[in-house]
Formats: structure tokens, sequence, C-alpha cells
């Protein structure tokens, strides 16, 4: 029984006609257009690991921060 991948699925509900001549073996004439979109996923991707990981380290920082306000408030009480 032949393995259905998801990219398969998502071609086939893209364009029924690029999924045919995927499964025929024939490659796309646009190779350069695919490779650039390739890139820019990877580009992306990078991007948005970046963020979450700055986003993260605002969030301990803060963190930090509000410990040490609480900290700060509690030694001038006492």
């Amino acid at each position: 029984m032949p393995v259905i991948r998801a990219s398969d699925i998502g071609t086939y509900l893209y364009c029924r006609r690029a999924w045919w001549y995927k499964k025929q073996g024939m490659e796309s004439a646009n190779q350069s257009e695919l490779a650039a979109g390739t890139l820019l996923h990877a580009r992306h991707g990078r991007q948005a690991l970046a963020s979450s990981i700055t986003r993260n380290i605002g969030l301990v920082i803060l963190m930090i921060a509000l410990v040490l306000l609480v900290a700060y408030c509690t030694a001038k009480i006492v």
C-alpha cells in the first residue's frame, strides 16, 4: 500500500495537475522560483525562532525584575 504524505495532499488540493505531473516523475519548469521560495521559508523560520527566543528572554528578565522588586519592597517593610 503506498504511503500518502501531507505534502502530496497539499499539492493535490492546490493543483491536481501538478500532483499528477509529480507522480509521473516530471519536474517543474520553475526550479529557480522553487529554490527562492525554499530560501525565503528558511529565512522566515530563522526569524520566527529568533523572535520566540527574544520574547522568552524578555519574559525571564521581567520575572527576575519582579522578584527583585518584591524582595526590595519586603526588605524596606521589615
